[in-house]
């Protein structure tokens, strides 16, 4: 299942320097809610800038769904507190106003109420609009609310350079895609070890709920809850989407996945024509009938991604460049972190998508990926259950979480000492020394540490608790990286660059979209 790869290890440990200038970014998600836990019915506010265009901070798929973005880097104190800043900015600027701090949002009677994010009206505000509201009809609106971390990533090119192991590929997007696919499809095999680890949504309210075929329990406050569950915002109980094995992607070929990718969105789905693409009206219900809307709306655990230029569709951009990042998808929002991630788990996942690119990876096909995909669930649902084991090959061999994570972590930690080659501490080495001891002990994870809280406290207390805490942390902190010059510079761009979007709108709308 695991290849032996100490022969790769040695020749990262012979190359120390070859690891230096990894790339990292960071998108966070999460609600605006008023001081009593329901949602802000407040529009997204200026004050904050455009949603459309601003550089740091925009909407997702409710006007109080907030995303905070990074820009790239490759020092991970400068991302922590770049993100920080953006925190502090938007607590003083929304006023009355916390940010709940939990993945899964707690909704009291089915009592809320959700309003699709507002772009304005260019064409290009229209369609980020009316996209929304298609996933609202496709999939529903309170599940398009749950929210996660996005972590971007990068190893240098000189890494890929001399790790090209086929050296009849001399073409450099096609060594470095094929690498990053690789990395990909280990990611699959193994990344059920990011739930496990950092997976925060063990319980939910009972609106997310269509049935209780998974028998959750409940507490005083109606809190559902499974005892060994780690991340149920990746379940079906959370956000579902279609399947990429119904779209038959296993990320073999750079070409075949944009081909896949392409032939999704030209093909039409018999569930989303039921549903029109406008209502009696004329109103639009959706962007499209096709089994995805826009590329988007393709939700995995892992993506390829490049930078695409203006107007340009990402597989276009990867067929034509190729890869030139990978996105993680798999975080719930950390609650013990007030920005949602913690520098401890960007080191881990640092180390563990280094080993994905460099332990062997055939490929995948439909059977290796439904045997993937059990994996996950199993980890998902009862991952803290203790003696659990997943299935190591396609026999259906299985193996215990503790054993499985031995292995994993001596490679971890031999990798770490490279990465921390020439420095003064020994982060690297110390997260790999804190976090093994949560296979031991899976009440050090972040999903047992959350219900012992859900159980006690209920969902909905524990957010505010924690919500009105980060509200004390960054009123009382300065800013770090930013300036509030910097910040008043891009509020007031982001809503010129909206204007001037909207200005140099030449087509109709529908002739905008299907052109």
């Amino acid at each position: 299942m695991i290849y032996n790869i100490s022969k790769n290890i040695s020749w990262i440990k012979k190359n120390p320097k070859i690891l230096k200038g990894i790339f990292r970014g960071i998108e966070r998600e999460t609600l605006r809610i008023q001081k009593n836990g329901n949602f802000s019915l407040k529009k997204h506010p200026y004050v904050l800038g455009s949603a459309l265009t601003h550089k740091w901070i925009t909407t997702d798929f409710a006007e109080n769904l907030l995303e905070f973005i990074t820009p790239k880097s490759n020092d991970i104190d400068y991302l922590i507190f770049f993100l920080h800043d953006l925190h502090k900015f938007v607590t003083h600027k929304i006023k009355n106003e916390l940010m709940w701090p939990l993945s899964i949002p707690y909704i009291k009677k089915n009592l809320y109420n959700i309003k699709i994010a507002q772009y304005g009206d260019s064409n290009l505000g229209k369609m980020k609009h009316i996209y929304r509201l298609g996933l609202k009809n496709r999939y529903g609106a309170l599940v398009n609310t749950i929210s996660g971390v996005h972590y971007n990533f990068s190893l240098p090119i000189s890494f890929w350079k001399k790790w090209n192991k086929n050296k009849n590929i001399t073409n450099e997007k096609e060594y470095i895609s094929s690498g990053y696919l690789h990395l990909i499809r280990n990611y699959y095999r193994f990344g059920w070890i990011i739930p496990y680890l950092f997976g925060a949504s063990p319980a939910i309210s009972s609106c997310f709920l269509k049935n209780n075929i998974y028998k959750f329990k409940k507490n005083k406050d109606n809190t559902l809850y499974l005892p060994w569950s780690t991340s149920l915002r990746l379940s079906d109980v959370g956000y579902t989407s279609t399947s990429i094995l119904d779209l038959n992607i296993t990320f073999n070929n750079l070409d075949t996945y944009i081909q896949s990718l392409k032939n999704a969105m030209k093909t039409t789905s018999k569930k989303f024509f039921k549903i029109g693409v406008k209502d009696k009206n004329g109103n639009f219900q959706q962007l499209n009938t096709n089994i995805l809307q826009m590329e988007s709306e393709l939700y995995t655990q892992i993506r390829p991604k490049r930078n695409v230029k203006h107007g340009e569709l990402l597989s276009d951009a990867l067929k034509n460049r190729g890869i030139e990042y990978i996105e993680i998808r798999s975080l719930d929002l950390n609650p013990f972190s007030p920005i949602g991630i913690s520098k401890n788990q960007i080191l881990l996942l640092d180390l563990f998508l280094i080993w994905c690119a460099l332990i062997d990876s055939p490929k995948i096909n439909k059977k290796d990926f439904l045997l993937i995909n059990q994996n996950w669930k199993r980890i998902i649902f009862e991952g803290r259950k203790p003696n659990q084991t997943i299935y190591k090959n396609i026999k259906k061999e299985k193996i215990t979480l503790v054993e499985i994570s031995k292995i994993i972590f001596q490679d971890l930690e031999e990798i770490a000492k490279t990465l921390d080659y020439n420095t003064p501490y020994k982060l690297y080495q110390n997260v790999c020394q804190k976090k093994i001891l949560c296979f031991q002990n899976p009440e050090l994870t972040y999903s047992a540490k959350c219900l012992n809280l859900f159980i006690n406290k209920g969902i909905e207390k524990t957010g505010l608790l924690l919500a009105q805490k980060y509200y004390n942390t960054f009123i009382n902190t300065p800013f770090s990286i930013l300036k509030k010059s910097d910040f008043k510079k891009e509020v007031i761009e982001s809503h010129n660059k909206q204007k001037k979007i909207k200005k140099e709108d030449i087509l109709s709308f529908e002739e905008y979209i299907y052109k």
